[in-house]
């Protein structure tokens, strides 16, 4: 079936120069229209305080940005494309040409016309600009989208969707989780809701724990100002992590729309036993407080891992562990869930270790795979480890996957909420991690390169971490 094909639009891009801008959101819009998948009619006008020089400059810079990030790009699609683009001065003290150029862009391309906002800024920022907007009323017909976080703790976070909604209807909303974009991830649910074979066996009886492991190779990477003032909790347990935690848990939705999911999640949320202190561990890497603008005596942690519960009929009892953190051994996104052991031991000379485990590999090439003991060819009957996987690039040959920031911005021009977070979902979220955050622990030091503190590895018992998987 042929998609619907979309109005006319104009995307305002606030923090056009930065990093998310650069790296994520005009290599993707390009990539969309590569693929046909922009509107017929569309502009696109970035803006931050300073201009980074002419409109040819700016051009100049994004076709850099997009080379850099996604390699060599074919130079008269090129042209074509950011014959649309353009930049526009505005700060939250005055929209007046930003507001005159939406406006004349409307008018050229017509009455249908809608608008995606898109605030690539510091949440600190979000606020006054977010007014900003009311006032010269960009917010009309508007779609604006946030980044995380979306707050730093329960009052902040009232705060900002108190400002939002003073200006914009929570439907106008997007709060955009890039984790929630990926194929891996929507895979979750087809997996359960799609096969017999699995739904039957996602709870409690059949799955003895739930890991979701995210830990990076990267450090800081010069971002000390927000390393500083943000933290990994807030950073990525209080979004990434526990919205992925609300995609495994989730009970079976009515209906796949947005109402439906966010519906399931938030009751995952509510579900959420308090978080335990001592259950936790906060890790500071090796060499933290000598980057440049860290503080000498920053307690700031750089690593999180964590034992959660959710107490409902389908998981009571059941340990879900979270883990992410900078300057580790390796970076990799991997949902694991896994399942009790058969009650009686048949097989002579059975083979130990792990227990059955489905992975999910949150890759740009997503795989699924299950570890499984199984017959080792020949003419004994000896068991060993076997794995069956699940390429699906190789699956489904022909198909063109889109990175995750590309499939939400396409959703966010469908008008469809379904992969965003709700005003219900991050006042839960901080009201879980509040106590937590409000009494921070002081980090322990693990060495770069490492898979984070003692204290962590010994946190899922005998299990162990799946990565690193053997």
């Amino acid at each position: 079936m042929a998609p619907i094909p979309l109005a006319p639009h104009v995307f305002v891009i606030f923090g056009a120069t930065g990093d998310l801008a650069r790296r994520k959101l005009f290599p993707g819009l390009f990539h969309l229209w590569q693929l046909n998948l922009l509107p017929e009619e569309f502009r696109i006008i970035g803006s931050s305080r300073a201009a980074p020089g002419t409109q040819e400059e700016f051009r100049g810079m994004l076709h850099h940005a997009v080379e850099l990030f996604r390699g060599e790009i074919d130079h008269e699609a090129w042209r074509k494309f950011t014959a649309r683009i353009s930049f526009v001065i505005a700060s939250a003290e005055d929209g007046s040409g930003l507001a005159k150029a939406v406006r004349a862009a409307e008018k050229e391309m017509g009455p249908a016309t809608e608008r995606v906002i898109y605030m690539a800024i510091p949440p600190s920022a979000t606020e006054p600009m977010v007014r900003m907007l009311g006032k010269f009323d960009l917010h009309e017909r508007a779609k604006l989208v946030l980044e995380k976080p979306f707050g730093t703790d329960l009052g902040s976070a009232k705060r900002l969707n108190a400002t939002l909604h003073d200006v914009f209807d929570e439907s106008q909303i997007y709060r955009i989780d890039h984790f929630l974009g990926k194929e891996a991830v929507q895979n979750i649910l087809a997996l359960r809701f799609a096969n017999g074979l699995f739904e039957p066996v996602w709870n409690l009886q059949h799955v003895c724990y739930v890991q979701i492991d995210v830990p990076e190779e990267i450090d800081i990477q010069g971002r000390a100002d927000f390393m500083e003032s943000t933290g990994t909790f807030r950073d990525m347990i209080s979004t990434h992590l526990f919205q992925l935690l609300g995609f495994v848990a989730l009970e079976p939705p009515i209906r796949l729309d947005a109402e439906s999911l966010h519906d399931e999640k938030a009751k995952v949320f509510h579900a959420i036993r308090p978080l335990d202190p001592d259950r936790v561990v906060f890790g500071q890497y090796e060499g933290y407080r000598d980057e440049e603008g860290v503080d000498a005596f920053s307690d700031v942690e750089t690593f999180v891992a964590m034992e959660v519960y959710v107490d409902n009929w389908r998981w009571f009892g059941i340990p879900f562990y979270l883990r992410t953190g900078k300057a580790m051994a390796e970076s990799r996104r991997t949902i694991t869930l896994g399942f009790w052991e058969p009650p009686l031991k048949m097989f002579p000379g059975e083979v130990g270790g792990r227990c059955n485990e489905l992975v999910f590999e949150l890759t740009d090439d997503p795989k699924i795979f299950c570890d499984v003991r199984a017959k080792i060819p020949g003419p004994e009957l000896q068991v060993g480890r076997g794995r069956m996987r699940v390429d699906l690039v190789e699956e489904f040959p022909g198909s063109e996957p889109l990175e995750a920031y590309e499939r939400l911005l396409l959703d966010v021009m469908r008008g469809d909420p379904t992969l965003f977070t709700s005003t219900e979902e991050v006042e839960l979220l901080w009201q879980l991690c509040d106590p937590l955050l409000k009494n921070p622990q002081k980090p322990r030091i693990y060495p770069r390169r490492s898979w984070g503190p003692r204290e962590a590895l010994q946190l899922p018992g005998e299990h162990g971490w799946r990565i690193p998987d053997g």
